[in-house]
């Protein structure tokens, strides 16, 4: 993660809550610098689009999904349209299946509801009977939560590196990675190699990531899914739509569709 100034330490005033919660709403485009807990989240997106950075990665987190980040894991936070964020930041070793890196998580309806609900509280004590039970029914869910394919793991070989921020600078470029090696002084089974070992998958998975995390981003920010697609590379809308539809389950449109004012 490229940055221009230490991660902040941001501790919680409440030490001793089991979760603690933080609502609140962002305009498009704001942007939080590189920060850190000594707690774990789940950062949750009622509302907008999320781009969570790390030194391992980039995560990208539309509506209705949220980004687990592991305490003292620095990172930053880009707003894509208007973000409506739903944070729990649960006490260390208090969910113990997540893993020990960033991930983004599917949030199924009912976690949902929880984590909605646990906003209306501060914080969320086990000494409480009713706020254990809300406590175990979260970490229940948390146990069993489904993780979504919207990384971009970050890559350390400078051959490797120049391709990436070929397409980094611009998704929609179109030339082939023969035709992008020529500005590596790197072969293409090279590159291809690298790809694999640093990021763990092939560059065509790579490109295809970068591809819908870009369209995804710009579809929160009110753009047309024809000019997402494009924009982003794809030969046409509806591979655009085929591939947002594999990872997400449904279509753009109705993905993004207006709906009540989340809470």
């Amino acid at each position: 993660m490229s940055q221009k100034r230490q991660p902040v330490f941001e501790p919680l005033r409440d030490r001793r809550s089991h979760i603690a919660t933080l609502t609140h709403d962002y305009s498009a485009g704001h942007f939080i610098p590189a920060h850190f807990h000594d707690r774990d989240q789940l950062v949750y997106a009622s509302r907008g689009v999320m781009t969570v950075r790390t030194s391992a990665g980039t995560w990208v987190v539309p509506t209705h999904r949220a980004v687990w980040i592991p305490a003292a894991v620095p990172h930053t936070i880009t707003m894509s349209g208007m973000v409506a964020m739903r944070t729990l930041y649960l006490k260390p070793k208090l969910a113990r299946t997540l893993p020990r890196g960033c991930c983004v998580v599917n949030v199924s309806p009912l976690l949902r509801e929880l984590i909605l609900y646990a906003c209306n509280f501060r914080v969320l004590n086990k000494s409480s009977a009713r706020q254990r039970h809300l406590i175990d029914l979260i970490l229940d869910q948390l146990e069993a939560i489904p993780m979504v394919p919207l990384q971009l793991p970050h890559l350390s070989d400078q051959r490797a590196v120049r391709v990436a921020e070929v397409l980094l600078a611009d998704a929609g470029n179109a030339r082939t990675l023969a035709q992008l090696c020529k500005t590596t002084g790197a072969s293409k089974r090279t590159i291809e190699r690298l790809f694999q070992l640093e990021a763990g998958m092939t560059f065509g998975k790579w490109r295809q990531q970068l591809r819908l995390m870009h369209a995804v981003r710009l579809l929160a920010d009110g753009a047309k899914v024809t000019h997402a697609a494009l924009e982003a590379g794809y030969s046409t809308p509806s591979a655009f739509i085929s591939a947002f539809r594999k990872t997400l389950g449904t279509t753009p449109t109705l993905y993004f569709k207006p709906t009540a004012r989340s809470k």
